[in-house]
């Protein structure tokens, strides 16, 4: 990645205005025993207590990486309860990246903060049509079956 994918200006910009980034090399201890690395390259979201929150394990294109680490950032909002900010940043990967790997999970997830936030079931169902148009094929599609026999 530090060939290709680092060097490109937008991850630069993203790297330095939307994360704080730090790289260790994969056996670098304590950490690499604490996050189970066992692989090159593995990129972890970790809140500042240390959480982990999202990990993308193996080499990513610019074009992957930014919707990726997006992806990443927007879990970790959620999984802090903080909705607003968790589909602020889904919204952009579905709105911006929409033929990225990590699109299917945005809208699953912005299904799911949509419902957690407003307690109404018609966002999981439109997550699901959503998916089943966009995105049939994708795991996110079989996950969010269930909510099409919402209301």
């Amino acid at each position: 990645m530090d060939a290709a994918t680092y060097p490109n200006p937008k991850v630069i910009d993203f790297l330095q205005n939307k994360v704080i980034p730090l790289q260790l090399p994969h056996n670098a201890q304590p950490y690499a025993a604490d996050y189970g690395i066992k692989w090159t390259p593995s990129l972890l979201l970790i809140d500042a207590g240390g959480k982990e929150h999202h990990r993308v394990l193996g080499y990513l294109p610019p074009v992957e990486l930014i919707p990726s680490l997006m992806l990443g950032i927007g879990k970790g909002c959620f999984n802090q309860d903080r909705f607003k900010e968790a589909l602020e940043n889904l919204e952009q990967v579905i709105s911006e990246y929409a033929y990225s790997s990590s699109a299917p999970e945005a809208v699953f997830l912005k299904g799911v903060a949509s419902y957690k936030s407003t307690h109404q079931p018609g966002h999981l169902k439109e997550a699901y049509n959503t998916l089943q148009v966009r995105y049939h094929y994708s795991e996110w599609s079989r996950r969010a079956y269930p909510y099409w026999l919402l209301p």
